[in-house]
């Protein structure tokens, strides 16, 4: 930072943008030679190409913003406004979803029989596990703005506690989507209705686990004292994403589960 008249940060060259696109590019078509052709091999090249590129990315973040100095308050206004975009973008995809299920539900096509759900189809109780699931991903809602605010307050115990129930709730959660696709009475194959579902909350169950991912490394981070009261937008953008989760969840059970049963 000395050699700079400026508070911005010129990137250095990185190789990670190239081999993450490789390895999206392998991952890609990994899957269709796996679905066609039940061949692994590319998807776990890909797989794995992936998962070393972003522990190297995300080690050379936390570097530049921990302990070289490089995100300074403009840095940070950056960060958060490409955040915000970003989860702006994550409205809009999962709006198409939402736009496409209604839509069904609402006309009722003769391609399905004139009603909805498809006659013949038996759907899932929103009374029952989806309900379970609510209070699981709420409860974490609380959780993570309880660790927010320890953070900010210097509570550090109270910080790592609630972040580790935060984790711990969106893993619960995961493995209660994984128990209800394994009982499910109809597959991704069984109509419009359960393509639109198993997409819709398969995308959903990816962004929880993303999220659980996002706050493991913030726990990590926060172990090691990498956050201050007034330096950590690291986790602020973890929190943001998981409200944002949250929020989706509480559209899909209400569109989904509930109306669409």
């Amino acid at each position: 930072m000395a050699h700079q008249a400026h508070a911005y940060h010129m990137v250095d060259p990185s190789p990670w943008p190239l081999t993450g696109a490789l390895a999206a590019l392998f991952t890609t078509f990994g899957l269709v030679f796996w679905f066609h052709y039940h061949m692994t091999i590319l998807l776990i090249i890909g797989l794995t190409l992936m998962l070393l590129t972003m522990i190297q990315w995300w080690r050379d973040i936390v570097r530049e913003g921990t302990f070289q100095g490089h995100h300074t308050p403009p840095v940070q206004k950056g960060l958060r406004y490409g955040m915000i975009l970003f989860i702006i973008s994550e409205v809009f995809f999962f709006s198409a979803f939402f736009w496409a299920f209604n839509h069904l539900s609402v006309t009722s096509l003769p391609l399905v029989g004139g009603c909805w759900p498809p006659m013949g189809l038996t759907v899932l109780d929103p009374m029952e596990v989806p309900l379970l699931n609510t209070a699981v991903l709420l409860s974490s809602g609380v959780t993570v703005t309880w660790a927010h605010h320890s953070l900010m307050e210097g509570e550090r115990k109270q910080a790592i506690q609630s972040l580790a129930l935060t984790i711990i709730l969106g893993l619960y959660f995961t493995a209660l989507q994984a128990m209800e696709y394994y009982d499910a009475p109809f597959t991704i194959a069984d109509s419009v209705y359960g393509s639109t579902f198993f997409v819709t909350t398969g995308f959903h169950g990816l962004h929880v686990i993303i999220g659980s991912t996002f706050l493991a490394v913030c726990l990590l981070r926060q172990i090691q004292y990498h956050f201050t009261t007034e330096h950590h937008f690291g986790f602020e953008a973890a929190a943001w994403y998981w409200h944002f989760v949250d929020v989706v969840w509480l559209f899909l059970y209400v569109m989904i589960y509930w109306w669409g049963s």
